[in-house]
């Protein structure tokens, strides 16, 4: 994953005036595309009003990679993944959600404490 240089590097453009052939990590993923290792190109800034502003990073569409298929082996470690995520530590069954991790476990453990 490609770090993002320092904003005096890099053109920057107001939320919403992006040029064409640039797009963040969400739109490429929405065409099933990816960064694929290329470095930031710009970075759109949308001012508010107590805070920094909020910053998106923009990728050139033409250098962006087709996403990686899911394969088999991905899917099995990403269905563990979840299936511990949803499993709570006391009482070591499936809780049916993600137990919260203010909670640590689930509700019905996490009542009786």
């Amino acid at each position: 994953m490609t770090t993002a240089p320092a904003s005096g590097s890099l053109p920057v453009y107001r939320w919403r005036l992006a040029p064409d052939g640039l797009a963040t990590r969400r739109q490429l993923r929405a065409m099933g595309l990816r960064p694929g290792g290329q470095d930031v190109a710009a970075e759109l800034r949308r001012p508010r009003r107590r805070r920094g502003p909020l910053v998106a990073y923009l990728y050139r569409i033409e250098h962006a990679k087709p996403v990686r298929p899911m394969t088999p082996g991905r899917r099995a470690a990403l269905a563990r993944a979840n299936r511990a995520r949803r499993t709570c530590p006391s009482c070591r069954r499936d809780a049916g959600y993600v137990i919260p991790a203010s909670l640590g476990a689930c509700v019905p453990c996490a009542d009786s404490n």
